[in-house]
């Protein structure tokens, strides 16, 4: 199930859940109410409430960190109402139906839908059990936005959306699939809402079709449990999100410079030949990447070895590379071939999904008609079960020679695969049931590897992610089409990402298929991607700047160098993000909560606190820029700008729209860094606007 897919239901008969039975105290911060779909357990916190229904689950995956502080609650009731307070909270739950109205200090944060009908109470049930699972329905004022939901690549406002949650291969950035997704939403009103689920989740986001007065939630679990939470700002409900669901760490210094990369070096000559082209040209650059088919027998992948025809001797090759002052990317995915005897090992260990027809390894088929002429045919594979302890040893700790020949980073991809229902896991769970949480499982996996082996610092990139992936950084947007479309996209998909809870991302700058060789393209995607946590220059084909003529060389070359230049601001940037969940790249609603004309300018953002970004998407230079208020400064040539207004410029090829508020100052590094093996992040001097 890889497309996305699902029918308009038709709520019209589908009845609200009741209440059945009197409320009554199980702790000092928990109450359980009888419904006519079994006991509601309602848990106050600090932050909001959570309620909690269905089946206990079968494994939590351990998607949550650490449950927030609880709230001590007292508990009234009549023939109509069930009244729970706390010392900031109040929960108003209707009886007949069931209907809810949650107040922090006496102002109301959310409740159920108020949308009416002509013929019945509600046009949707404020809560009922479906044939799918569960299905919730909250109130939307008149103009409100909503924002998260992961990795998309549309508007970062969602309301009017109909959004699923659910990992896709989505093979670009053009449709509603996407790599990462978590069933986290907000709202510059004040509230937020957390799906804590490995299933499927449909959000109709004030969705005509539904209700465009509500937000729908569609939950395909047998279990429903829904946090909400009650803040001020968009910061606090991320802060409160990633502080439930886990941080990232700081990522090592080296992780911060550019990573090269294509589709794919075919040998050992022209990696090395573009490794010292790279260092010939004083190109910026601290990693390399060896891609799927770089240092893999396609035929045989997955199974942690060299291609035995190519690469005679992988530690001479990593020596040399380390030689040019380069770290080394290989990349991965949790699948093995059936043609490797390491599937027959697995599956006769029971270390793959299985069949639950047969019983035996599951044998994954792969989609061929998004292969051609470069993207080799796939064959037919196992799929590793993370959900089986040894199994999650075995390849946890089967990366250890990897990081002792060298390598210090893997690039982690895939992992939508596990979609068949008659896919079994060790744990029980089916396959669609897994299959949002696997990303997670495996993302967990290979950066634990990291932390455990790697002599450089772990980092990992993944392309597939789920809610707490944010735990084991970065992740990289795949896939964009090479043109200008699929540039803004793919910012728009890192935004999005950082507006839940994802603080790092990085784009495959140039794009990643259809190349034409578009050098003005290549610059302003090469140009933006710089004020990214990550940057990454990867596709099919070359994505060295001087393969795109000489022009276009000076100026991507000028903007590798103005990165590094601002690397210990960058580095100042990610540790803040660890501390509090803030995306590197930030959004204008959550960058100026204050100033709602922002909010409308989507594909401009703030890089951390102190740097605006307008982004060059069209041919010839023209940009159009909103400056919030103040007075502002153009970052490369000190122009001077006033806030509170639509700017529009016509930039020169090597120019970028970035400001800066008058009066900050920003810590810059040495001038001339080609990498980082034996220079540091010191601050030498600071630019001052």
């Amino acid at each position: 199930m890889s497309e996305f897919s699902l029918p308009v239901p038709s709520w019209n008969n589908i009845p609200p859940i009741e209440v059945t039975g009197i409320a009554r105290l199980l702790s000092d911060n928990q109450v359980v109410i009888g419904t006519s779909e079994g006991e509601m357990h309602i848990t106050f916190f600090d932050c909001g409430v959570r309620i909690l229904m269905g089946k206990e689950r079968r494994d939590d995956y351990q998607i949550l960190y650490s449950l927030p502080q609880r709230e001590h609650i007292a508990l009234a009731q009549d023939d109509e109402e069930i009244r729970i307070t706390s010392e900031q909270f109040e929960l108003l739950v209707n009886i007949s139906p069931f209907h809810f109205r949650l107040y922090k200090s006496g102002e109301l944060v959310q409740s159920s839908t108020r949308d009416g009908h002509f013929v019945r109470e509600y046009r949707l049930p404020p809560l009922a059990k479906v044939d799918e699972g569960w299905f919730v329905a909250l109130d939307l004022d008149n103009d409100e936005a909503v924002y998260g939901l992961g990795e998309k690549w549309g508007k970062l406002n969602k309301r009017g959306q109909l959004i699923r949650s659910f990992n896709s291969d989505a093979l670009g950035v053009n449709a509603e699939i996407s790599y990462k997704n978590t069933p986290f939403a907000w709202s510059p009103d004040g509230w937020g809402v957390f799906v804590h689920t490995p299933a499927p989740v449909t959000h109709g986001v004030g969705y005509a079709p539904w209700s465009q007065r509500a937000y729908g939630i569609l939950v395909e679990d047998e279990t429903l449990d829904v946090f909400l939470f009650a803040e001020k700002s968009g910061a606090e409900l991320i802060d409160t999100y990633t502080q439930l669901t886990g941080r990232a760490p700081v990522p090592p210094d080296w992780s911060l410079g550019v990573i090269l990369s294509k589709a794919y070096y075919k040998d050992v000559a022209e990696v090395l030949s573009t490794a010292r082209t790279v260092r010939d040209n004083k190109m910026p650059c601290d990693v390399i990447t060896l891609d799927g088919r770089a240092w893999q027998d396609t035929d045989t992948r997955f199974a942690f070895e060299w291609d035995p025809k190519r690469y005679q001797d992988p530690a001479a090759l990593v020596k040399e590379l380390k030689s040019m002052g380069f770290k080394v990317c290989v990349w991965e995915y949790p699948l093995v071939s059936v043609q490797n005897p390491l599937f027959k090992e697995m599956a006769d260990k029971g270390w793959l999904l299985k069949d639950s027809r047969t019983q035996e390894a599951y044998r994954y088929q792969w989609d061929m008609s998004a292969f051609g002429e470069t993207l080799t045919p796939l064959p037919e594979s196992g799929i590793v079960d993370f959900t089986h302890p040894d199994a999650y040893t075995f390849w946890r700790d089967s990366h250890k020679p990897l990081f002792d020949l060298g390598i210090d980073m893997i690039k982690a991809d895939f992992g939508e695969q596990v979609e068949d229902n008659n896919m079994l896991a060790h744990n029980g769970e089916s396959g669609i049931a897994l299959h949002n949480v696997y990303s997670l499982l495996y993302n967990r996996c290979v950066y634990e590897a990291a932390q455990m082996y790697s002599q450089t610092g772990a980092f990992l990139f993944s392309r597939s992610a789920w809610t707490g992936s944010q735990r084991y950084p970065s992740q990289w947007g795949g896939d964009p089409q090479a043109d200008w479309g699929g540039f803004a996209a793919n910012i728009r998909g890192g935004l999005s990402w950082g507006l839940s809870g994802g603080p790092y991302y990085a784009t495959d700058v140039g794009g990643f298929y259809k190349d034409t060789r578009d050098a003005e393209l290549f610059v302003r995607w090469s140009q933006a991607a710089i004020f990214s946590a990550h940057y990454r220059l990867h596709g099919i084909g070359q994505r060295e700047p001087w393969s795109y003529g000489e022009e276009a060389a000076k100026a991507a070359t000028k903007a590798l160098q103005l990165r590094y230049r601002l690397l210990p601001y960058i580095k100042k940037v990610v540790i803040e993000a660890s501390k509090s969940g803030l995306p590197v790249q930030r959004a204008m609603v959550l960058a100026c909560p204050e100033d709602p004309a922002s909010w409308a300018f989507e594909s401009q953002f703030m890089f951390g606190d102190d740097l605006l970004v307008a982004p060059c998407f069209k041919p010839g230079g023209d940009v159009q820029v909103y400056l919030p208020e103040g007075d502002w400064v153009m970052l490369q040539d000190g122009r001077e700008f006033n806030g509170g207004r639509v700017h529009r410029l016509n930039l020169k090829l090597d120019e970028i729209a970035v400001f800066v508020k008058r009066g900050t100052q920003i810590p810059l590094a040495a001038p001339g860094i080609e990498h980082l093996e034996h220079n540091s992040l010191d601050v030498v001097e600071y630019w001052s606007a």
